[in-house]
């Protein structure tokens, strides 16, 4: 049987191990020291001025520590796009707080901004007004960030960025990952760099970072013995995984610009193929491509193609269910337009690593051509 070719396997530098074997050799073997504080820096440095930057143990994480510094508690509403991992989705019920599920707009897959005011303004002559919207760049796509954070402003709700799969892609040349009240980052073993397993929390509002490392750190008061007035929690990053992040920034732009090649020989080399449609860039929008997506003609050509590859083993994906169809959500309010939906049923991502040999991504191309020439 031919070797598997992964959707998106971790890419080591090779830079990674210096900073391990100085965390081992120094026994900064904690969830603090040099590593933890050099990433931060090297991702503030990379996301421009003003961006401050809590290390964390995971993606998830931050976006449960974004929401409860956001205020979110038991009973309130969060908006969140529909369209996304269920790891957007899921600290929203850590908290007791329910999910609003608003659809995507079809230029970008990302939350429609017209859903969007309409899902407000009806939460609203209910009673309940939203106290946050989760936003999400799918698949490294910004989504449209203007009409997004006009809407918001506009009913002085604050967007907690889920830049998870984004660390790299721009909008209007500002870097995602800093353009909500609180945006989040994660370095999961198959984003566009990894830590094994992390993420990370950013604000403009240093007062913010702050907050969210003391709650990170089981919320310690300043004393002599341990003494806690709030509930905190576990979730900062070691110095040893923090030491890989510092090993994958040298290399970041590499890594997009790898993305983005696999997106490039895709399109061009499928694009004859009437059964298949690319999601192009809208104007001001730069992906990192983390992940190179197809749309088919239909639920039967995507499911026919995915065993095909499947067959071959090559491991495709169909986009992510939408949390409005997830069992666990299907109580959920949710403002819909079909364009998710539709998406679901149509839409493959292919193996898109930045490891990818062109061996292997012939084997990929053979293999989609093959079954559309049959």
């Amino acid at each position: 049987m031919n070797t598997k070719i992964w959707l998106s396997s971790p890419h080591m530098s090779g830079k990674e191990q210096q900073y391990i074997d100085d965390a081992f050799k120094s026994n900064w073997i904690a969830p603090l020291g040099p590593n933890v504080t050099g990433f931060e820096s090297d991702i503030q440095s990379y996301l421009g001025e003003g961006s401050n930057v809590a290390v964390l143990s995971s993606g998830t994480a931050a976006i449960h520590l974004g929401l409860v510094l956001l205020g979110v508690a038991k009973g309130d509403e969060v908006i969140c796009q529909s369209k996304t991992f269920s790891a957007s989705a899921n600290p929203i019920a850590y908290l007791g707080a329910t999910p609003i599920f608003v659809d995507s707009e079809s230029d970008t897959w990302n939350i429609c901004p017209e859903q969007l005011e309409i899902a407000i303004k009806d939460r609203i002559a209910k009673g309940k007004k939203p106290k946050a919207i989760i936003a999400v760049h799918l698949y490294g796509m910004p989504y449209k960030v203007s009409e997004i954070n006009r809407v918001a402003e506009t009913y002085n709700i604050p967007v907690l960025e889920d830049s998870a799969e984004a660390l790299g892609s721009t909008y209007s040349n500002e870097k995602c990952g800093t353009f909500g009240t609180i945006s989040i980052l994660s370095f999961n073993g198959n984003k566009i760099i990894t830590t094994s397993g992390g993420g990370a929390l950013v604000t403009k509002d240093k007062s913010i970072k702050d907050k969210a490392v003391f709650l990170a750190t089981q919320a310690r008061d300043n004393a002599v013995e341990y003494l806690h007035s709030q509930i905190g929690y576990n979730y900062r990053m070691s110095n040893v995984i923090a030491g890989i992040g510092r090993g994958q920034m040298q290399v970041i732009d590499n890594r997009v610009e790898l993305r983005r090649q696999n997106y490039n020989f895709y399109e061009s080399h499928l694009k004859n193929i009437n059964e298949i449609t690319f999601l192009s860039e809208p104007k001001g929008h730069f992906s990192n491509r983390w992940l190179s997506c197809i749309l088919t003609n239909s639920e039967k050509t995507r499911e026919g193609l995915r065993i095909a590859l499947e067959k071959e083993n090559i491991e495709s994906r169909p986009l992510w269910k939408p949390m409005h169809q997830q069992p666990v959500f299907l109580e959920c309010p949710k403002y819909l337009n079909g364009v998710s939906d539709d998406l679901f049923k149509k839409g493959l991502c292919l193996p898109s690593g930045s490891n990818l040999t062109d061996n292997e991504k012939n084997r990929v191309l053979s293999t989609i051509q093959a079954y559309f020439d049959n």
